[in-house]
């Protein structure tokens, strides 16, 4: 039997397409060949910020290029996230994402211009960020249980304070307080530094803060913390139980730092990414200062990212609608 001899034609295709295989693996396996910029959607001096710029130095080393911040504030990350979305999809624009810009946003913003699912997809978590509950040093309010019973009153609300209307912190103590079935009052502030020099100033009588600023005000015996919403203790507290040890089985709130590209990032860039990504999370530099932060250093693979995410949107999502938390932004 006579074999088909290709024509001139199908031997130029063939040699093209190959060509165009080949130019396009060996670009992106030289990947990264200039500066990456890293946005972050919060101001500079944060601890969004300051996680990014700790994680940036080891990166750089790794990838041998330089890891630039370009802080974009506003909206709850959102202008920073459209930033993103509109990016080249080639690795050179990265993001910090948290729980609000890929869940949160989406359900209280009324005009977002970004769809997390359809713009974004996920290198790897890098951070996770402790909550508890604490009260005035000199409260009268010494245990969890106590707080829990002065919460009961139909007619007296507890207030606590949180860092804004539709937070992570707020909406976790939305939801003890929905499963509880105790009656709180909400004390919103722009931030959380306001609302933790109100609570120490005696003005508010507990607040929902993260450990990472926490940490110092509880070591000078300023506030003491009566439950921590993470699913186990923390070393740097050990003495102060869980949420779920104190009758509520299986609560855990809190939230987390990740770095997400745009969708049609290849694969091998993001493959890149997340290999040095992980590599910055086993640096000594990193880990001595997450201990001190009492930041969790989650699993980085991108199903990891994914498994959160879903979980957060299935249990969050659901609970702002039910507040019907709108914002402007």
């Amino acid at each position: 039997m006579e074999l088909l001899k290709p024509t001139r034609r199908q031997l130029l295709g063939i040699g093209l397409t190959a060509g165009v295989a080949l130019m396009t693996s060996t670009a992106w396996a030289a990947y990264p060949e200039k500066p990456v910029k890293w946005i972050v959607g919060y101001p500079p001096g944060g601890a969004t910020d300051a996680i990014a710029r700790l994680l940036s130095q080891p990166m750089t080393k790794t990838l041998a290029q330089p890891l630039v911040i370009d802080n974009r504030p506003g909206a709850g990350s959102s202008v920073g996230a459209v930033a993103l979305a509109t990016s080249h999809p080639d690795g050179y624009t990265i993001m910090s994402a948290d729980i609000g810009t890929l869940v949160i946003n989406p359900v209280v913003y009324k005009s977002l211009q970004y769809d997390p699912d359809k713009d974004f997809r996920p290198v790897g978590l890098y951070a996770g960020i402790n909550l508890l509950l604490a009260v005035p040093a000199d409260s009268p309010l010494k245990t969890f249980k106590e707080f829990l019973e002065s919460a009961k009153s139909p007619e007296e609300p507890v207030a606590y304070a949180s860092p804004g209307i539709g937070s992570p912190l707020h909406l976790a103590m939305e939801r003890l307080a929905k499963e509880g079935k105790i009656n709180l009052s909400h004390v919103a502030y722009k931030g959380m530094a306001p609302a933790l020099n109100d609570v120490l100033a005696g003005s508010v009588g507990s607040i929902i803060i993260d450990y990472t600023t926490a940490g110092e005000m509880l070591r000078a015996n300023k506030l003491r913390a009566l439950a921590v919403f993470s699913g186990a203790r923390l070393p740097a507290i050990p003495d102060v139980p869980t949420v779920a040890e104190q009758g509520f089985p299986g609560f855990v709130a809190g939230s987390w730092h990740g770095l997400i590209v745009p969708k049609a990032t290849p694969d091998d860039v993001v493959e890149r990414l997340s290999a040095a990504l992980a590599d910055a999370l086993k640096d000594q530099t990193v880990r001595d200062r997450y201990a001190k932060l009492g930041l969790d250093m989650p699993p980085s693979d991108q199903d990891t990212f994914v498994k959160r995410w879903q979980s957060d949107k299935d249990t969050l999502q659901p609970l702002i609608r039910s507040l019907n938390i709108k914002l402007d932004g």
